[in-house]
């Protein structure tokens, strides 16, 4: 499932998703977390109810150690690697690996970071609660183990399906983020303020950035005055003698300053992508 998530999220953008599909990660770890609760928890919590109604010995315990010893192996292999790569990708971003966690920056990684975890201590406490079992021939003490693996994976899913959820909602990025952003477009000599700034995290690093920009008339209008033949407009204006020719001038040096304001628009922009390449998409509104 996670594999498919990944898959599909590296799709690219087509007119009916222009942002794209990195959704698809969270969508695919948030139907993991599911299972993990319908599933893992609830069947661990099932047997543990099944067994304190209904205790009974417990047989092949040698087996059962023998597939504890097994999952142990594989799950502690996979989750060093997962803590590896988090840390990695962690140091990368200037966070910390709790920060990177919580805040889901991978999901993919995350889950099999959070299930192998789950995993590692849930064959801890029923290798406890087994040995326990063993040693005073009570069987209440497993399933009271498999009660506390349900709790466990319950937890786990619980923190996936939430943090799943809050990514796919579109939380905003880190204030020092906004802050910078803010910054770059505030400190343009084109931009006289701005307004009604979001900052969308869409995930696997791509942001979403959105303002209202006020821009300065005087220095989009100086702007276009320096790419012109000054004497030549003199000329211009010492030519109009009616309203007509009044009006046509106005038309095409009105029509030029827009396309000037266009430019503008465009050269911030490319300027906020190039000096934070996390944005992928900026929207700026000309007020």
């Amino acid at each position: 499932l996670l594999a498919l998530g990944i898959s599909q999220s590296a799709r690219t953008p087509d007119p009916s998703h222009p942002y794209g599909f990195t959704n698809m990660r969270y969508i695919a770890s948030l139907i993991s977390g599911v299972g993990i609760f319908m599933m893992g928890a609830g069947l661990s919590w099932y047997h543990g109810i099944i067994g304190l109604l209904h205790p009974h010995p417990i047989e092949s315990l040698l087996w059962a150690y023998c597939i504890l010893a097994g999952s142990l192996v594989s799950e502690g292999a996979t989750l060093l690697v997962a803590i590896n790569e988090i840390r990695r990708s962690a140091r990368a971003k200037g966070l910390s690996f709790y920060q990177y966690v919580v805040q889901s920056r991978d999901p993919s990684t995350n889950v099999v970071l959070l299930e192998d975890a789950a995993a590692v201590l849930s064959v801890a406490v029923a290798a406890t609660c087994m040995g326990l079992t063993s040693l005073t021939g009570n069987p209440y003490y497993d399933s009271l183990g498999s009660l506390g693996v349900g709790t466990l994976l319950g937890t786990v899913s619980a923190f996936l399906i939430y943090t799943n959820t809050e990514a796919l909602l579109g939380r905003s990025i880190q204030p020092e983020q906004l802050q910078r952003l803010t910054e770059l477009l505030e400190s343009d000599p084109v931009v006289r303020a701005i307004h009604d700034v979001k900052a969308t995290d869409m995930g696997m690093s791509k942001v979403r950035f959105k303002a209202e920009v006020d821009f300065d008339g005087r220095v989009v209008t100086r702007s276009y005055l320096e790419k012109q033949d000054i004497e030549l407009l003199l000329q211009e204006i010492q030519q109009v003698k009616t309203l007509e020719e009044l009006e046509a001038f106005m038309l095409k040096h009105g029509e030029n300053i827009v396309d000037t304001l266009g430019a503008e628009v465009d050269r911030l922009e490319k300027d906020l992508k190039q000096r934070n390449p996390d944005v992928r998409h900026v929207d700026l509104e000309i007020l």
